[in-house]
């Protein structure tokens, strides 16, 4: 008889012999910044995140210096939209603002900026549109003089979410040209269009006013596929691959990370974050177990960077050694 409980008897030796262990070093927390004064406004379907104006934000950077993750992932709010994503890659736009502001007064604090032009078009989509078509080609200088942007004003990542097809080419090639050869692009490399992500819209006012993104975020069927999109972006230079979402998508994570030697993300998006939050509250689980057995299984597959809106929370229980015992 193979006696496999020898090692289950109790906390102290199951905690020895544990084959995956997460670490505040392991997140990174996404932050939404909007334009104006004196904001918080509360992300209603996203309980505990908000949106901050640049005067309000020191609030929650101290809580992301304190728990000692790696880093926060920017996405800007602008007041103003239009057709081409203006204020995308303005040097006075929200988002380099933002930047500016928190490498001044946090220069060591990892900043990762978020690359499309959702947040920033008033019709909603990633790139740009011509009677209803998402313009593939005609988007990419965009993207790419956006990522320049976000480095100008400090980024220390750019992080392309558009799933536009040769994104990381022109990116890299414009970053490159303008003597940022040090700065790493993380790739939404395996991005899938998912229910997953409706909270989001809401947090960053991104929802698309006609039809969806199925023509460019990924078949939520397709797994091989998945792995083939990261190998590409792999070929076109990206430093960094993603799979988004991750739970529902972690056989796509698993065989990223047993086929290529690169480093590997997910993100825990908003409605996997929603879900978790709304069960709780109505207390049909046990909200601190199931997002430490939820990051835990995104490690275990595989990710060794995990951008999530539990960050900050996930922290103070492994600093404090309030998380689940398994």
């Amino acid at each position: 008889m193979k006696r496999f409980r020898r090692l289950r008897q109790n906390e102290t030796l199951r905690n020895l012999v544990c084959e995956t262990r997460l670490d505040p070093k392991d997140l990174i927390y996404p932050l939404f910044v909007v334009e104006g004064t004196n904001v918080k406004e509360p992300i209603d379907t996203m309980p505990g995140i908000y949106r901050y104006s640049l005067d309000r934000i020191d609030e929650e950077l101290e809580r992301v210096q304190a728990s000692g993750i790696s880093g926060i992932l920017l996405f800007g709010v602008p007041a103003h939209k239009d057709a081409v994503g203006s204020a995308a890659y303005d040097p006075q736009g929200i988002l380099a603002q933002a930047i500016t502001y928190i490498k001044s007064k946090l220069p060591h604090q990892l900043v990762v900026a978020d690359v499309c032009l959702c947040e920033y078009t008033d019709h909603g989509h990633c790139g740009l549109v011509h009677e209803h078509t998402i313009l593939n080609d005609e988007t990419l200088p965009l993207l790419a003089k956006m990522a320049v942007c976000c480095v100008q004003a400090g980024a220390d990542i750019v992080a392309p979410s558009d799933m536009m097809d040769g994104d990381i080419t022109a990116i890299r090639q414009a970053l490159d040209a303008h003597g940022f050869y040090q700065t790493p692009i993380m790739g939404y490399s395996a991005k899938y269009a998912s229910g997953y992500y409706s909270p989001f819209r809401d947090a960053a006012g991104s929802a698309p006013c006609f039809g969806d993104r199925r023509s460019y975020q990924m078949d939520p069927r397709n797994g091989k596929e998945g792995v083939r999109e990261v190998e590409n972006d792999i070929d076109m230079g990206a430093d960094i691959v993603m799979v988004k979402p991750a739970l529902a998508y972690l056989d796509v994570v698993k065989a990223v990370s047993e086929q290529y030697d690169v480093p590997l993300a997910v993100y825990n998006v908003s409605g996997e974050y929603a879900m978790v939050k709304a069960a709780a509250k109505a207390g049909m689980i046990d909200e601190k177990r199931i997002v430490c057995e939820n990051l835990m299984a995104m490690k275990r597959a595989g990710a060794q960077i995990i951008i999530t809106y539990h960050a900050l929370e996930m922290a103070h229980w492994l600093e404090t050694g309030e998380v689940y015992a398994f």
